[in-house]
């Protein structure tokens, strides 16, 4: 996935909004002192520059197992993958599971690779999805809020890494690694991403 592309259209959207003067219809939150939140409340993140928490929408596509845990913690299982070289059959597809604490923060992930010269990758990629889905016990989907992470797995990073501006014209985001499948720009709290 190309930056530039991004980083064009991100500072056009934000400027048409503004002149729009439709901010109001963005759904960003006023900011609450992290003392007055009520218990269990996701915390308060900084919505601009790099972020400390991410918003992900609970859809049907990337993020469609997302959500809480029985204990309150939250979880994001989902499918990276890693591209071959030309004409090489080291494809590899992953299943992780990622899990975090009630307030966001990373503490475990669970990953498992799948080799595309494998004849029977995709039906063990899809048991295993499943049993991971299975080993969460009782869950709810829906919207998370958790801090970027990064992982260092079968010589790849994994997870949801935070990338730093370039240019002064670009901006900061938040990539699902490896595959840069989901790309999350700021405001870091509306939990929509780029594909």
């Amino acid at each position: 996935m190309k930056y530039r592309a991004r980083t064009r259209l991100a500072p056009a959207v934000a400027t048409l909004l503004l002149a729009g003067g439709l901010t109001a219809a963005c759904g960003l939150p006023v900011p609450v002192d992290d003392h007055s939140r009520p218990a269990g409340a996701p915390p308060s993140y900084p919505t601009e520059g790099r972020p400390t928490r991410i918003a992900i929408h609970h859809d049907i596509f990337e993020a469609k197992h997302v959500g809480y845990t029985a204990d309150g913690g939250q979880f994001f299982l989902t499918r990276p993958f890693e591209l071959g070289t030309a004409g090489g059959n080291d494809t590899r597809d992953f299943v992780a599971l990622y899990l975090f604490d009630a307030q966001g923060r990373f503490r475990k992930a669970e990953i498992d690779a799948f080799p595309e010269s494998d004849p029977g990758h995709s039906s063990a990629e899809q048991k295993m999805y499943q049993q991971r889905l299975r080993e969460l016990g009782k869950v709810r989907f829906d919207d998370i809020v958790v801090e970027p992470f990064s992982v260092q797995r079968f010589g790849l990073t994994f997870g949801l890494v935070a990338r730093a501006p370039e240019t002064a014209d670009d901006t900061w985001w938040v990539t699902a690694e490896p595959g840069d499948y989901m790309a999350f720009a700021p405001p870091w709290d509306l939990g929509e991403y780029d594909t």
